[in-house]
């Protein structure tokens, strides 16, 4: 409602001939301005800053952006190759039966609320805008080196998304030569891959600035748990909780919770070492139930206590009912009767849990409290604990500091690196257009004396261009949201 009362009264401002130009002056006072969709502001203010970037160490600053050029022009092959490939990935998931088929997508369009969870919608919107911010930057300190005016820095929202832009003065830039162009207009790419690099190497070296504070290495803690999911309950995971292992694959981090959760899911149930004199009390044998497959099993296992488990004695197959947590504590883990004779004195034997399917029955352990008793799918176990690999040395420190810290980096880097191939692309509008357009100017001025030529060359390659990222985002948008 909000948004549709303040357009209503933009709108009549700007009908009124009292007062749209006491309306328009006040815009322009502040460097505002304000359109359907669209909010935009420009400034002076950090001009002087600019120009005191471009002022460090000449030299240093001259290399710094012949790097960014020969980047730039790399980037922009290279984001045509990407989009290509990208390209063949969307339209082979979509003439095939199962869209998981296939490699994952290097690049993907972004919808919140799609496939973008609202949870983290402010970690993608302040990386976005610093990648943007970043990237101006480049092109403003470049330009200033370049001779070439910097009328000001701005910032704008269109419809959600935000971002940033630098007004260069035009008549300055058509003045100097390709070569300069070429290292204003790669500027911003590069520094969008320069911030990318940044993020990843903080993101690798969390550990250490993090070890006086956080230890790591020691199992990964669990710092949220889904309600009602399949790790919530009395018994469950709960928030500070350290998860070391996962039947016989230990735990040190996050990255083998899900390693293992991923063996144990494709690899058969593990069994369980029992003495047979423990068997003894408990051979009585449960009401038979037909499985959904047509299989024989000796209960329905829809108890909250007791569970199915299957065995061979004198080649005979054999199912029995037992007290699953008094049967599992403390015992070894095993997939033959062999195993269980080479690590025990007693006369054992491996018994497994009688499940169907792709179901597991996990051990979880998270000392000091007793094992987490899981059964089902065990992806559901990983989506149902959210964990991460840093642990307090002090109980004032906050759970969630490294979660945001680790979070905040993986999306500046994937979005800053998105920015840096996005904007290499040669299309209409974007930085891949004055790119192409200078290093044509650059390299074919020689070859092809008619300037029109040359731009015609020029057009051409950028339509293909515009057409090959207008397709990738149609399809990507079609994915994300048709299916």
């Amino acid at each position: 409602m909000w948004m549709f009362s303040c357009a209503d009264f933009v709108s009549v401002l700007q009908s009124s001939v009292t007062h749209r130009i006491s309306y328009e002056s006040w815009l322009a006072s502040r460097g505002l301005m304000l359109s359907p969709f669209h909010v935009r502001w420009q400034t002076t203010m950090f001009n002087r800053l600019f120009a005191y970037c471009a002022r460090i160490n000449p030299r240093a600053l001259y290399m710094w952006f012949n790097s960014g050029l020969v980047f730039g022009i790399a980037a922009m092959l290279g984001s045509v190759v990407l989009l290509i490939r990208t390209l063949q990935q969307t339209i082979a998931q979509m003439t095939t039966d199962n869209p998981r088929i296939g490699d994952p997508q290097t690049l993907q369009v972004v919808v919140p609320g799609v496939n973008l969870p609202t949870s983290q919608l402010a970690y993608f919107f302040i990386a976005l805008l610093l990648s943007g911010v970043i990237h101006e930057l480049g092109h403003a300190v470049a330009a200033l080196r370049e001779q070439v005016r910097v009328n000001g820095f701005g910032m704008f929202v269109f419809v959600v998304y935000p971002g940033a832009f630098v007004d260069l003065f035009t008549t300055h830039l058509n003045l100097i030569s390709p070569a300069q162009q070429l290292r204003i207009f790669c500027a911003g790419v590069w520094h969008n891959f320069v911030l990318c690099l940044a993020a990843l190497a903080f993101l690798f070296l969390l550990p250490l600035l993090l070890f006086p504070m956080y230890a790591t290495g020691a199992g990964a803690l669990v710092t949220e748990v889904v309600q009602s999911s399949a790790a919530d309950g009395p018994r469950g995971l709960s928030v500070g909780d350290i998860v070391t292992g996962l039947e016989d694959c230990p735990v040190r981090g996050v990255e083998d919770w899900t390693s293992c959760l991923s063996h144990l899911a494709h690899t058969p149930q593990t069994g369980y070492c029992v003495p047979v004199a423990s068997l003894q009390p408990s051979w009585a044998h449960g009401r038979a139930f037909k499985r959904l497959d047509g299989t024989m099993d000796c209960c329905s296992n829809n108890s909250l206590t007791d569970l199915c488990f299957s065995y061979i004695k004198s080649q005979v197959f054999k199912q029995i009912w037992l007290q699953v947590r008094k049967m599992v504590t403390g015992t070894r883990v095993c997939h033959t009767d062999d195993d269980c004779a080479a690590h025990s004195h007693t006369a054992s034997i491996c018994v497994t849990p009688s499940l169907e399917n792709q179901t597991r029955f996990i051990r979880v352990t998270h000392p000091p409290n007793t094992h987490m008793l899981f059964v089902g799918y065990p992806p559901h176990l990983q989506y149902a604990v959210s964990l991460t690999n840093f642990v307090p040395r002090f109980g004032f420190l906050h759970l969630d500091l490294p979660v945001f810290l680790e979070t905040f980096c993986k999306y500046v880097v994937s979005l800053s690196g998105a920015l840096a191939v996005v904007n290499s692309v040669p299309c209409f509008a974007l930085d891949g257009q004055w790119m192409l357009n200078a290093l044509l100017e650059a390299t074919l001025a020689s070859v092809v004396i008619d300037r029109q030529k040359r731009e015609l060359i020029g057009f051409f390659l950028l339509l293909a261009g515009s057409a090959l990222l207008a397709a990738n985002v149609a399809l990507g948008l079609w994915m994300v949201t048709a299916r």
